[in-house]
Parts: C-alpha cells; sequence; structure tokens
C-alpha cells in the first residue's frame, strides 16, 4: 500500500511540475508554442512520461489553460469577492489583475486573443474566447452593482466601461511584455485611477 500511495504522490507531483513548466513555456511564448518533447527537456525527464500524465499536445494545451484558470480565480477574482459589492471589488479585481499581469508579464487571455486571432476553427480560439467572455460578464456584473449602489454615474455605460478596462490591460501587455518598460505597471495604474475618476458619482467618496 505505501508502494502505490508513493507512486501515487509521484505521479501528481510529477504532473503539477509538468503543468507549471507547460504555462512558464506558454505566458513567455505562447500556447502554439507548447510541446511535450520540450517540457521533458525542461523537466529532464522522457516525453512518454509528459504523454503518459497528459495525453496528447492538445491535452496539454487545455491542462494549461485550467490551470491558468483556476490561478486567475484564487489571485484576482476571490478576494475581490471579500470585499463590499460594487466599486471596491471592481477596483480590486482590476488592481489584481494588472498587478498579476506584470508579474507573469503575460495574460493568456489577452495573449491567447492575439495568437489565434486569425484561426477561424480552432479548439483553443473557443476556449479562449468563452473564458474571455466569461470574465468580462464578472466585470460586467460589478460594474452594474457599482451602478445599483450609486458608486458610479447613472449614465454609465457598463459595456464601455469594460472595454476601455480591457484597453488598459492591453496596454500593459504592449508596454510590460514588448517595450520592457519597467514603468508598464505604474503608468497602467494611474491610467485606470483616472479613467474611473472620470465614472464615479459624485456622491460616492469611497
Amino acid at each position: 500500500m505505501d508502494t502505490v500511495i508513493t507512486r501515487t504522490a509521484k505521479s501528481e507531483l510529477t504532473l503539477a511540475a509538468i503543468v507549471d513548466t507547460a504555462l512558464e513555456i506558454a505566458a513567455n511564448e505562447g500556447l502554439e508554442s507548447l510541446s511535450l518533447g520540450e517540457v521533458a527537456k525542461r523537466l529532464n525527464i522522457s516525453k512518454s512520461g509528459v504523454f503518459s500524465r497528459v495525453g496528447s499536445r492538445e491535452a496539454l494545451q487545455q491542462a494549461v489553460l485550467d490551470e491558468f484558470d483556476r490561478r486567475f480565480v484564487e489571485e484576482i477574482f476571490k478576494p475581490a469577492m471579500a470585499l463590499p459589492r460594487g466599486l471596491p471589488r471592481l477596483n480590486k479585481m482590476i488592481r489584481n489583475w494588472l498587478q498579476r499581469t506584470n508579474n507573469d508579464v503575460s495574460c493568456l487571455y489577452i495573449a491567447g486573443a492575439f495568437e489565434y486571432d486569425d484561426v477561424l476553427d480552432s479548439p483553443m480560439r473557443d476556449r479562449i474566447k468563452k473564458n474571455i467572455l466569461q470574465w468580462r460578464g464578472m466585470l460586467h456584473r460589478t460594474i452594474e452593482q457599482a451602478l445599483e449602489e450609486g458608486q458610479l454615474r447613472p449614465d454609465t455605460d457598463p459595456q464601455q466601461l469594460v472595454f476601455e478596462l480591457y484597453c488598459l490591460m492591453v496596454g500593459l501587455m504592449h508596454d510590460a511584455r514588448f517595450l520592457r518598460d519597467p514603468q508598464a505597471l505604474e503608468r497602467v495604474q494611474t491610467a485606470y485611477d483616472r479613467l474611473i475618476s472620470t465614472y464615479r458619482s459624485f456622491n460616492y467618496h469611497g
């Protein structure tokens, strides 16, 4: 029994290392750069060892997105849910999103959208689009809550604000990843503060 438990624990540990390594590759080089052979090389294990734990290259890509989704929810969404509804949650979501993307250099939702933007029929494109729409839906609901709480101006268009928030994130990705500007995060945080101040209700002082 101890031998079985040890093997299971080792297998789970190896799977976690495989997904972590693949996620790092995808964040730096794109989801299409993933290969079983490259992951095996970086971990100094056999390619068959990677295949036995994740299966095909497509399954590896899906596993990477699963892990990215899990971390995204844990680090961005859940901490915001502990705050009062509306603008406090929105501020927390955006600041966490900016900080996480700056630290990881790449957000797979945004990077993946550009990577697959001209691919018409792809499970990866469909998966990324679904995730993006879910995340934008969360932002939209939070903005609507802020309107209900009187924290934003009554004429606020939630869809327009979500679009502008995404533009800020694309700007961060561009300057942090492509230009390697060390001030990218600070600039985007300043831009967010300025943007949200134009939407904030004069009666809200939170």
